[in-house]
């Protein structure tokens, strides 16, 4: 009696690259997405073909920029207000977006809020809301994404860590933040093996990005970041809409369990 073999077919896969990034037909939830890195990378997948939902906790400029989405790269994207660190209320907006759009190829897990104290420092209530969205809020977009995914037989769920999950940051002290980071990491790759038969996951960690999150930091602690960036400066948060779409796409179909850094050179120190 011959034994059965394990190894799963190789994805049926176009020969030119070009195609291996199209997005054409996908919907893609981005949460935090109508703001920095978020909007950005909406914009990279929507000019590759994708559909896109946007999630945002309190923008008002949320249903513009959906409506941009549609009119500049003709594909259907919508606004949906959610708050990630509630259970129900993912749940509720995942599904509306799955009955809005019909059906759901790729969760970016994107929202987050800075750590503005050390971990002595930090009032308890700061800590707790740092947890909940950044952490448990990325675990509840995941966990209603994969029941979907399982469902259906396919996706991809990305996670936006930080390099500040790989390093300490100086000078700020962020205990919180980068402590769930590094817990973003590590799910994203406990996530990847566990849903191998079914999705890919997969995180990136950006740098230093110039956007309003960093906005009101001083000076001198700008010039200090730059002095431990071997690049020298921030990144545009259009620097990063490559390696999201390289992970949303086709063209990284064996890639899972992996966390891409574009920090400038940060953690290679």
């Amino acid at each position: 009696m011959g034994s059965q073999s394990i190894r799963r077919p190789n994805p049926m896969l176009p020969d030119s690259i070009f195609e291996m990034f199209r997005m054409n037909g996908k919907t893609v939830i981005i949460t935090g997405g109508a703001g920095g890195i978020g909007y950005q990378v909406a914009r990279g997948l929507a000019e590759a073909g994708a559909n896109i939902a946007l999630w945002y906790n309190s923008s008002s400029e949320a249903d513009k920029l959906a409506l941009g989405l549609e009119n500049e790269f003709g594909v259907k994207a919508r606004a949906y207000q959610c708050s990630v660190q509630k259970f129900e209320e993912v749940q509720a907006v995942s599904d509306a977006v799955v009955r809005d759009f019909g059906r759901l190829d790729v969760m970016i897990a994107n929202a987050g809020i800075p750590s503005k104290a050390g971990g002595l420092d930090d009032k308890l209530e700061d800590w707790h809301r740092v947890v909940n969205i950044d952490f448990s809020g990325a675990y509840y977009c995941a966990r209603v994404a994969g029941q979907i995914f399982r469902k259906q037989g396919h996706g991809n769920l990305i996670f936006t860590a930080s390099m500040s999950g790989h390093a300490v940051n100086v000078p700020q002290q962020q205990a919180c933040y980068n402590s769930c980071k590094a817990g973003i990491i590590h799910l994203a790759k406990s996530l990847a093996v566990e849903w191998a038969a079914f999705a890919r996951v997969n995180s990136v960690s950006p740098g230093y990005i110039d956007t309003p999150i960093s906005g009101d930091c001083a000076f001198s602690m700008k010039e200090e970041w730059y002095s431990l960036t071997p690049l020298k400066r921030d990144a545009d948060p259009r620097e990063l809409k490559g390696a999201y779409l390289y992970l949303a796409s086709d063209a990284s179909t064996y890639t899972t369990g992996a966390d891409i850094i574009v920090d400038g050179g940060y953690t290679c120190r």
